[in-house]
């Protein structure tokens, strides 16, 4: 279904994605990912995908919080680290398989490495917010927090596998 340029390209991106997903114990940031402006056929459906991964996002956010049993001095780390954890509101857009079937390889290269690094970035940010995160929780609340994560990250393991 995918060209072979775009299977490398997803290939090269899936670890880092997934790994800033299930640190911050997200759903799937976006794997395919249409950004604004961009249309299709597909363009409708994938909004619908992205409406119901952001419900979860926040449902999981809030379940997490109650589970963590914040204290009033932990409220500013919790929003911070919340409001961190939301997508942003522009990833980049990849373009379409037709603009990057006009591409010379070298361009596409390029391209595929500045959407890794931009990805690569965000994913940084995620990292780092969760470490502060974690760092203002007690004994009890770094084992809730390293539980809920590790049945994310189980999840998350399943549903991000992709036939070779």
């Amino acid at each position: 279904r995918h060209p072979i340029n775009e299977r490398m390209f997803m290939k090269s991106i899936r670890t880092p994605l997934i790994a800033a997903a299930l640190l911050a114990g997200l759903s799937s940031l976006s794997f395919a990912h249409m950004g604004p402006g961009t249309s299709g056929p597909g363009h409708e459906h994938m909004g619908k995908i992205h409406e119901r991964m952001a419900q979860r996002h926040s449902q999981h956010l809030a379940e997490l919080k109650t589970q963590l049993k914040l204290d009033a001095t932990q409220e500013s780390a919790w929003t911070t680290f919340s409001q961190s954890m939301q997508p942003p509101s522009a990833l980049p857009v990849r373009p379409d398989r037709a603009a990057m079937e006009k591409l010379s390889t070298p361009e596409r290269l390029d391209l595929m490495q500045k959407h890794r690094s931009q990805m690569d970035a965000h994913m940084q940010k995620h990292v780092d917010a969760t470490k502060t995160f974690y760092g203002v929780l007690n004994t009890e609340q770094k084992r809730v927090f390293d539980t809920e994560t590790a049945k994310f990250m189980a999840r998350g393991h399943k549903e991000h596998r992709h036939p070779h």
